[in-house]
């Protein structure tokens, strides 16, 4: 009996033996089987179904990548997108692995991917301002055009797993202002991917998620997990959100409804709840640097909060879907580290409605907003607005704190206040700025005994007093008065003092004095950021009354504005400028309507000035929106570096205007043009030692600059480059933060013509012939063009006319008139001397046409005319005079190139060059020119 066991026991090892043999056999066999089959294929349906470009490194087919997956492999893949974003880069990933049936490609020899991973990926989707996407990559199978010599066998895709595994996937969609940044992204999907309606089943991890809304961060470094079963509709890229849980951070987010993705947009219905939960799982999802303070904090209390999304976006129609949010919050309490009296009585009901996504529609009705803190402190305020820049307001806003209490409560671990705080405000009404409408208010805000210290410095703001009432009875610009009296603190030491009075905003009427002294490096420390230094000092003492009108309208013996501010050291950025300012010294004096520089050192990165001067109705220009500021000055400068100025360059300044901000995500090699401030009408006298500009250094500026509307121009500027006084007269204006407009006047007398050739690239290009000729030439030419993304001159933009004057020049080796010595047989032709030649030229859509000219050389007469291009095109006409005096001659052709001229004797047929087309709208070259075809 143990003899038989034993036998049957060897007989099933024996057989257990074989067949795991057999299966490891066949993970090793089947993938060296089919090889070329799956690579090919994989191949095919990435050409056939994909309107991208695919590049991988190399390429595996086995197992035990994805075990027991057979899989092919491709590692270091990168992924472009669709139109009209197929120059960047869509996915980048370590490796893409498709899933194969084994079952069909073992018995019915095809391919079928029925699983997709994805490992250590960036993935990175966006949508331009048309709401034009870079992830429309799949054409489906009805697009493709079918091969009637083949059968439907072959290739598909039935996805019932989709693996993401390590990812950064990165959502921008500047038409909707929405950026999400999500890292750690992991992912996996799984469902019948291959049929036209089928439940996925989600279970998404993200370590790291970031969520901006028309650049304000909404959510910042947190958690997410998801629980998910979607019903997706392949026919109509559906998405019916079933079961959708989220947790951010440890705030639930239960989502349903459905999203639908089309060719232009989306079409959106989803809810977002998360009810019945609790104040601390909701304060879960603030900033980072709070989460300490959420341990450390005794929360309680229940909010709902809900999120709705309905409707079409589609930027083409202009549709938007409507946003809506409501958050409640009852029985609050927060109680830090056992405060002597914590925050309690905590209401808050928030509703806001966003109709369209239009700014303009929102409506906002804060019900209740309201805690005490102890028995005696309190707030409460309500607010219901609708409108924004025309805005219906009803509004309340009552407290009385005890601002060391308060900070006791929520435990403002790098903040602490002390000071009592009392608000009593009511406001009814419109306010419209167009309008001249302010709500009917009354009321005031105060602070008394007020201390303010936070953990980045170890001095305290004190004696801080802020009285400030508004009253405004009848509704209108015309009867708001606003009064700030006193405004007072103390810091280090010394006082600074604020009175302001203002009436009738209409012409507003201003009575304000300022006096104080403060270091601005530690005030700055007070409030600092990580990442930031500023250093600097600032004392003021000035009196300033009267009228907006009395500047505007020229009566400026009604003024009375009066008092110095000095400024050291005061480093000061502009969203125009990629680098910051650096004022060293800055004395200003006022006098009535101008606003004297006396003393006014600054740099600019590499960049110096040295500026006196006034500007006028500096207080008009604060107080309007779209004021301008205008001024004279003389300015001194040792070295100007135009470069530096320019939008795209790098530097310290963060603080960039939307437009600047996309170009430099767009266009990261360029460098951008110099953006003229439009609210400037300012001139100036310049002299600068040196300004360099595109590798150009131009020595000695003297003359009249200045901007004015946007524009910045040269008046009888002169300049010294290559030893050659340099005259230009010329404007020049931004178009954008990638190209701009100029119209300039040359002149130039007697300079060395072959420096200008290797030292100038403008006259290099234009003058083609001057590389080979010695000499003293002088120009005269008017051009106007523009100049593209790296502020170079674009060529075929250029209309211009002008001459230039050949004063005496020897031309050596020049391959042209070689030819026509050559052709003719005339040695003396090759190397002439060209004297006393005045040489006229038009310039239009990157041709030069040149006015016939004639001279002497050797006894011949030879006369030119013709046209050339940038480019080095050539279809010149030439009469050459015979000896003695030209009458007597013969007709040459010149075609070809400036490196490889074809020369005809006897010719009066040359071969038409057609010019460039530009699209002065997009600055765009649509056509580059050409000899014209026979």
């Amino acid at each position: 009996m143990q003899s038989k066991l034993k036998h049957i026991s060897l007989k099933i090892a024996k057989i257990s033996g074989i067949v795991i043999a057999s299966v490891l056999l066949l993970l090793f066999l089947i993938p060296l089987l089919f090889p070329g089959k799956v690579a090919s294929e994989v191949k095919k349906i990435a050409n056939e179904r994909l309107d991208s470009k695919i590049e991988f490194s190399r390429s595996r087919f086995s197992f035990f990548t994805h075990f027991p997956s057979l899989t092919v492999s491709l590692d270091d893949v990168t992924l472009t997108g669709s139109a009209p974003f197929k120059k960047d880069t869509l996915l980048k990933a370590e490796q893409v692995a498709f899933g194969i049936n084994i079952k069909r490609l073992l018995f019915d020899n095809e391919v079928k991917i029925n699983k997709l991973y994805v490992s250590k990926a960036d993935i990175n989707l966006m949508v331009n301002q048309k709401g034009q996407a870079n992830y429309n990559i799949y054409i489906a199978p009805k697009d493709i055009k079918k091969d009637t010599s083949t059968t439907e066998e072959g290739t598909a895709i039935r996805l019932e797993r989709i693996d993401l595994k390590d990812c950064h996937v990165k959502y921008n969609d500047r038409s909707a202002k929405i950026l999400i940044d999500a890292k750690g992204f992991n992912y996996i999907g799984k469902g019948n991917l291959s049929e036209d309606i089928f439940d996925l089943n989600t279970d998404a991890k993200i370590d790291n998620i970031d969520f901006y809304y028309d650049r304000t961060a909404y959510l910042k470094k947190k958690e997410l997990r998801a629980d998910l079963i979607t019903r997706i509709n392949t026919h109509a890229l559906s998405f019916i959100l079933q079961k959708n849980e989220l947790k951010i951070n440890k705030l639930p987010l239960e989502f349903t409804g459905l999203f639908t993705i089309l060719r232009d947009g989306y079409k959106i219905n989803i809810n977002a709840a998360s009810k019945n939960t609790t104040v601390k799982d909701l304060f879960s999802v603030m900033p980072p640097e709070y989460l300490t303070w959420l341990e450390e904090t005794e929360i309680s209390g229940k909010s709902d909060l809900l999120f709705t999304f309905k409707g079409n976006y589609n930027v083409a129609k202009k549709q938007k879907p409507d946003l809506a949010f409501n958050l409640k919050i009852n029985e609050g309490a927060i109680n830090y580290q056992n405060a002597p009296a914590p925050l309690t009585d905590f209401q808050m009901n928030l509703n806001a409605i966003m109709p369209s996504l239009e700014i303009e529609k929102l409506l906002i009705n804060l019900k209740t907003f309201k805690f005490k803190v102890g028995e005696k402190d309190y707030f409460t305020a309500y607010l219901r607005s609708k409108g924004f820049n025309e805005m219906n307001v009803d509004a309340s806003v009552k407290g009385a704190l005890d601002l060391a209490t308060l900070d006791a409560a929520l435990g403002l671990y790098a903040l602490d206040l002390k000071g009592t705080l009392r608000t009593d405000i009511q406001a009814k009404g419109t306010f419209s700025a167009s309008k001249k409408l302010f709500p009917k208010t009354r009321g005031g805000i105060a602070l008394h005994n007020g201390w303010l210290k936070t953990d980045s410095y170890p001095n305290p703001v004190t004696n801080i007093t802020f009285v400030a009432n508004v009253l405004n009875k009848a509704g209108t610009y015309k009867d708001l008065i606003v009064a700030i009296a006193p405004a007072s603190f103390v810091f280090e030491g010394n006082p600074v003092y604020v009175n302001v009075a203002l009436s009738d905003f209409n012409d507003l009427a201003y009575n304000a004095k300022v006096k104080g002294e403060l270091n601005v490096g530690n005030i700055y420390k007070v409030f600092a950021r990580k990442g930031m230094n500023i250093s600097g000092y600032a004392k003021a003492d000035l009196s300033l009354q009267g009228k907006q009108s009395y500047a505007t309208s020229g009566q400026y013996d009604k003024l009375n504005n009066r008092g110095t501010i000095l400024l050291k050291n005061i480093k000061t950025t502009s969203e125009l400028f990629p680098k910051a300012f650096f004022i060293k010294q800055g004395n200003f004096r006022f006098q009535n309507e101008k606003m004297w520089f006396e003393k006014f050192y600054a740099s600019y990165g590499k960049s110096d000035f040295d500026i006196n001067g006034y500007l006028i109705n500096t207080i008009n220009y604060f107080l309007e929106s779209n004021g301008t500021l205008s001024g004279n000055f003389n300015m001194k400068s040792k070295l100007i570096n135009v470069d530096e100025f320019m939008a795209l360059e790098k530097g310290e300044n963060k603080d960039r205007n939307l437009e600047v901000a996309y170009a430099k995500e767009d266009h990261p090699k360029l460098s951008g043009v110099v953006i003229v401030p439009k609210n400037l009408n300012v001139k100036l006298t310049a002299n600068a030692d040196k300004i360099e500009y595109n590798g150009l250094v131009f020595n000695k500026l003297n003359g009249k600059t200045g901007i004015s509307k946007g524009n910045f121009y040269l008046e009888n500027a002169v300049f010294n480059i290559i030893d050659c006084a340099l005259v230009i007269d010329a404007s020049y204006k931004d178009e954008s933060s990638t190209a701009a407009r100029f119209d300039a006047h040359f002149k130039a007398k007697d300079f060395s013509v072959q420096r200008a050739y290797k030292e100038i690239p403008m006259f290099h290009d234009m003058v083609t012939a001057a590389e080979k000729a010695e000499g003293i030439i002088s120009v005269d030419y008017k051009i106007k063009g523009d100049l593209n993304g790296n502020m170079s001159p674009i060529y075929e933009s250029f209309e211009g006319m002008g001459t230039i004057n050949l004063r005496d020049v020897k031309i050596k080796g020049l391959k042209l008139f070689d030819g026509i010595s050559s052709k003719t047989g005339q040695e003396g032709l090759n190397n002439p001397d060209m004297q006393g030649i005045e040489i006229k030229s038009r310039i239009d859509n990157n041709l030069i046409h040149i006015t016939p000219f004639t001279f002497s050389v050797a006894s011949f007469k030879p006369t030119i005319k013709g046209t050339t291009s940038f480019d080095g095109l050539l279809d010149l006409r030439m009469r050459l005079g015979l000896p003695p005096f030209g009458i007597i001659g013969f007709p040459i052709t010149i075609t070809g190139t400036h490196e490889d001229p074809k020369i005809k004797i006897f010719s009066k047929t040359g071969k038409e060059i057609l010019d460039a087309v530009y699209n002065e709208k997009s600055n765009k070259v649509v056509r580059k020119e050409k000899v014209k075809a026979k």
